[in-house]
C-alpha cells in the first residue's frame, strides 16, 4: 500500500506539471497551426494569438496589481482595505476599470494635441515591447533573442520619451515640472540598473536570456555569486524603484507640490493607459529582476542534493517564475508605505554620489571574480 502511494504522488504531481506547462500549450497550439494551415498563415496567426496574450495578459495584472497595491497598502497600515465590491472586494478593479472607460477624455487648451494624445500610447507600447524576451516559463518565451540585455536596456530608455512628451504637450507647468524632474531621474538611476545587470552579465559571459537562466540550475546568482551579486541585487532594486517612479522615488508625481506631475491633465481612458504602463512596468523590472538575480523559471536547487532537486523541478516553472516576481513586487509596493519621499537633491545625491560609484567598484570587483575564478579568488583573499 505504502509502495503504490509512494508510486501514485510523483505521478499525479507529473501529470499535474503537464498540465500546467505553458511549454506544452504552446508547442501544441504551433503543431496545430502548421497541420492545418500553410507556413506564412500559421505565422501571421501565431502572431496575432501572442498579441491578443500580451493585451490580455495586460489587462489581468492591471486589475491584480492594483489590487495587490491596495491590500498590501492596508495590511501596513492594519485596515481591511476593498471589501465591498465583490467578494472580498474583488471586484474593485473592476469598477474602477469601468469608471475610467466611461470618463470623458479631456484634451486642454492650448496643449499640442497630437503629442498630448500620442503620449500614452508610447507609453503602452514600450511596456509591450518589453515583454518580448522575458521567459515565463521553460521555453515559454515571444522572442528568445540572444542580445535579450541589451534589447532590454535599450527599449526601456524610451518610456523617458513618452513622458516628457506628455509634459511638454499638456501646457501645464506642473506638467513640464514633472516630467523634467523624471527625466533627470530616469537617465540617472539607468546607469546603476546598467552597471548591476552588466554583473550578471559578465558572471554569465551571455546577453541572451535563456543563458543567464540556464546557469543558474546548479543556484541561484543572488546566493552562489557572492558579494558583487548580493551589492548589484541590492542596488538593482533601488534603481528600478527609482525608474517605475514608485515612492519613495516619485518626485515627478509628488501631489504635495505637482498636483499629479505629468498626467495632471489626463483623464479617461488616457489617464487609465498611464496608470497601467507604471504597473506593467514594475512587473517587468520584477520579472527582470527575478530572471537575472533569482534564476527566473529555473527551480530552487541546492548543489548535489538530487532527491531534493528533483522533487523542486516537479513544480511548474510559471509557478515558479511568476512567485518570484511577485514576491519582488511586494517589495516594491511595501517601500511605499515604508520611506518617506525624498527631496529631488536628495534623489539625485543617492545616484552620483552613492550608488553610480558602487555600481562601478562593483562590476570590476565582478570582473576581477569572472577573469580569476569565484572560488579562486575568495580563497586568495
Amino acid at each position: 500500500m505504502l509502495l503504490t502511494s509512494a508510486f501514485l504522488i510523483p505521478c499525479s504531481l507529473f501529470k499535474l506539471q503537464k498540465m500546467w506547462s505553458l511549454t506544452d500549450i504552446s508547442s501544441a497550439i504551433h503543431n496545430w497551426l502548421n497541420q492545418t494551415f500553410n507556413p506564412t498563415w500559421a505565422l501571421i496567426i501565431e502572431m496575432v494569438i501572442a498579441g491578443i496574450a500580451v493585451i490580455g495578459l495586460f489587462a489581468v495584472l492591471g486589475l491584480v496589481l492594483v489590487l495587490m497595491e491596495r491590500r498590501v497598502a492596508a495590511w501596513m497600515q492594519i485596515r481591511l482595505g476593498p471589501n465591498r465590491v465583490g467578494p472580498f472586494g474583488l471586484m474593485q478593479s473592476m469598477a474602477d476599470t469601468l469608471k475610467l472607460l466611461v470618463k470623458e477624455g479631456m484634451t486642454p487648451d492650448g496643449a499640442d494635441k497630437f503629442l498630448f494624445n500620442l503620449a500614452p500610447f508610447i507609453a503602452m507600447m514600450v511596456a509591450m515591447l518589453l515583454m518580448a524576451p522575458i521567459a515565463f516559463a521553460k521555453g515559454f518565451q515571444l522572442w528568445d533573442m540572444n542580445i535579450g540585455v541589451l534589447y532590454i536596456s535599450a527599449v526601456s530608455s524610451i518610456m523617458v520619451i513618452s513622458i516628457l512628451m506628455a509634459g511638454w504637450a499638456s501646457n501645464n507647468k506642473y506638467s513640464l515640472m514633472g516630467a523634467m524632474r523624471s527625466g533627470a531621474q530616469i537617465v540617472s538611476y539607468e546607469l546603476s540598473a546598467g552597471l548591476s545587470i552588466l554583473t550578471i552579465v559578465v558572471l554569465t559571459g551571455s546577453l541572451n536570456i535563456t543563458d543567464i537562466i540556464n546557469a543558474q540550475a546548479d543556484g541561484w546568482w543572488v546566493f552562489k555569486g557572492h558579494i558583487p551579486v548580493i551589492i548589484s541585487f541590492v542596488i538593482f532594486i533601488i534603481a528600478v524603484t527609482a525608474e517605475t517612479n514608485r515612492a519613495p522615488f516619485d518626485l515627478a508625481e509628488a501631489e504635495s507640490e505637482l498636483t499629479a506631475g505629468f498626467h495632471t491633465e489626463y483623464s479617461g481612458m488616457k489617464f487609465a493607459l498611464f496608470f497601467l504602463a507604471e504597473y506593467i512596468n514594475v512587473f517587468i523590472v520584477c520579472a527582470i529582476g527575478a530572471t537575472l538575480f533569482l534564476g527566473g523559471w529555473m527551480p530552487f536547487h541546492i548543489g548535489h542534493w538530487e532527491a531534493f532537486n528533483h522533487a523542486m523541478d516537479y513544480i511548474p516553472s510559471s509557478v515558479w517564475f511568476f512567485g518570484k516576481t511577485f514576491f519582488l513586487i511586494f517589495v516594491i509596493m511595501w517601500f511605499r508605505w515604508t520611506f518617506p519621499r525624498l527631496r529631488i537633491d536628495q534623489l539625485l545625491n543617492l545616484e552620483w554620489k552613492y550608488l553610480l560609484p558602487i555600481s562601478m567598484f562593483n562590476l570590476l570587483l565582478a570582473t576581477a571574480v569572472a577573469i580569476l575564478g569565484i572560488f579562486k579568488l575568495y580563497t586568495c583573499l
